[in-house]
């Protein structure tokens, strides 16, 4: 029982503080004019991910658990894919895939390979060859940084006037026009402490849950570990959805989800046993794969566009809610 109650009160600090993060560190960035282009939205991205930065990190370091790290980290991309589901309940009468700009697309686009590369070398990186110099890091870790980062520079030269739009609109709004600079970074670095604290209790918390439950590594990390971790992008999210901007917050989610990838190649280089994505249940390609089947969806629904809901719900919010209730009920499953 006690255990239930410090995993929430974990999650209740990192609701609240990620909440607080994300909103001076995207003041910070209108502050100082970063916000005018993509460094805005790269900075609001990272920042609500920095949770499962930390918890990935913390779960290889000091409690030895790969498989929750690994599957937190892609859990939380295909729990960012059931928020953009679900924030169809906050857009009245059309669907967020009609309200939004086309041009998400490209993230889904550099989602999908980035996620594709994950869940090939859960499964096949044994045939692949190891950078021993580099603590046994595998070539595909490397990747996913080229990856993402090539990703960052294309998402900035195809949308960088949706982005001086929007960028900084959050951060204005929530923590008001008074406020300054050195007391909005002060606040940053305190509430980004705070995270780093809760966080690095999570993975020892999640693996007390599954031994008294007996549900397995990969299912704790990619249901409980991966929606307290991304609370800040869903606070982030519906805050500013219910401003009315669909688009940033359709863009932090997708934005998250490429830097989660770009987490893992952190945690590898982290993980010193051997390759990171060598070490895990392979039933975490699973989690991969169901959120490359989500993106698809998101894809699909960028380009129909439909115009119809059923009550609350459009065509591809209930697909992928589907989706994601496979993708965890898989894992349960396998243990």
């Amino acid at each position: 029982m006690y255990i239930w109650i410090e995993f929430a009160i974990c999650a209740a600090v990192i609701l609240y503080s990620g909440s607080r993060l994300s909103v001076y560190g995207d003041l910070i960035a209108e502050k100082t004019g970063l916000a005018k282009g993509w460094i805005g939205l790269v900075l609001l991205a990272t920042v609500t991910s920095l949770p499962e930065l930390i918890t990935s990190v913390s779960a290889v370091t000091l409690n030895n658990l790969p498989s929750m790290a690994v599957s937190g980290t892609v859990g939380s991309c295909m729990f960012n894919m059931m928020v953009i589901a679900l924030l169809d309940v906050l857009s009245k009468h059309r669907p967020v895939s009609n309200m939004v700009q086309s041009g998400h697309q490209l993230s889904c686009g550099f989602g999908i390979l980035l996620l594709g590369l994950v869940a090939l070398e859960i499964g096949f990186g044994k045939y692949f060859p190891i950078l021993t110099s580099l603590n046994a890091i595998a070539p595909t870790s490397i990747l996913f940084i080229v990856v993402y980062l090539l990703s960052m520079r294309l998402i900035f030269d195809y949308e960088k006037v949706r982005i001086n739009e929007t960028a900084g609109d959050l951060g204005e709004k929530v923590a008001g026009p008074d406020t300054t600079l050195i007391k909005a970074i002060g606040l940053f670095v305190l509430f980004s402490v705070v995270i780093v604290v809760a966080a690095c209790f999570l993975p020892g918390l999640g693996e007390q849950i599954g031994k008294q439950t007996g549900w397995g590594e990969s299912f704790i990390g990619s249901s409980l570990i991966a929606i307290t971790t991304s609370l800040p992008e869903i606070t982030v999210s519906v805050t500013a959805a219910r401003m009315g901007s669909f688009d940033m917050a359709v863009a932090n989610l997708l934005g998250s989800n490429l830097f989660n990838v770009a987490i893992l190649a952190i945690t590898d280089m982290c993980y010193l046993k051997g390759p990171l994505l060598q070490a895990v249940d392979p039933v975490n390609s699973s989690t991969a794969i169901c959120a490359m089947m989500a993106l698809a969806v998101v894809v699909i629904g960028l380009t129909y566009r439909s115009q119809k809901k059923f009550l609350y719900l459009a065509g591809d919010a209930i697909a992928i809610c589907i989706i994601y209730v496979i993708a965890n009920a898989i894992l349960f499953l396998a243990h």
